[in-house]
């Protein structure tokens, strides 16, 4: 993360596909901004109204990845789901700034929209309503934590010879708990 961060080529280094199951078993993926990747978990932000929002209700497994094609790098995540705690969101909510709070308030994610007029209409409401005034953080809105139980690093080269490395979780207890090690294995390209 710290090189993608650091290369310029690289604009949304934090920008990963995450991937998503709903209750009838249809995946969805889609780009979100992680947020904070410490142990023990990967953190983004959305509507937990959103199809990602429902798909996870019905489906706490999912999965992200990470591609960083200047630097021939790919970091694929698979785990489990949560949300974070209301806290968590309030805090990050209220760091975000006043033009993005306000597209968050306004939308309805993933729901029709019949005309952009009636967007820009909502948003403009919203930002007299809230012209001296803090705009709250929706209940409907916050974060969600990615607890992986793999997590695998791939490094392309020029001869297709790639190196793998694949980190798993042993134990049975829930990832978030962070009580069992890592194992480790190389996979082939």
């Amino acid at each position: 993360m710290a090189e993608a961060k650091a290369h310029s080529a690289i604009r949304e280094p934090t920008a990963m596909s995450f991937a998503s199951v709903n209750a009838a078993g249809e995946a969805h993926a889609r780009i979100v901004l992680c947020k904070d990747w410490s142990a023990p978990a990967f953190t983004f932000f959305t509507n937990y109204q959103s199809q990602k929002g429902q798909d996870v209700a019905a489906n706490r497994n999912a999965a992200a990845v990470f591609y960083w094609d200047p630097l021939f790098r790919q970091v694929k995540i698979s785990g489990t789901i949560t949300q974070t705690n209301r806290q968590v969101s309030i805090d990050y909510w209220n760091s975000r700034p006043r033009e993005s709070r306000l597209s968050q308030y306004i939308s309805r994610q993933s729901e029709t929209l019949d005309s952009r007029e009636r967007l820009e209409d909502a948003w403009k409401a919203a930002d007299l309503k809230f012209k001296n005034s803090e705009i709250p953080c929706p209940e409907h809105w916050g974060g969600y934590l990615l607890y992986p139980r793999s997590i695998e690093f791939w490094q392309g080269l020029p001869n297709r010879l790639h190196d793998r490395f694949l980190y798993e979780r042993t134990g049975e207890s829930p990832p978030e708990k962070n009580r069992h090690p890592w194992t480790f294995r190389r996979l082939y390209p």
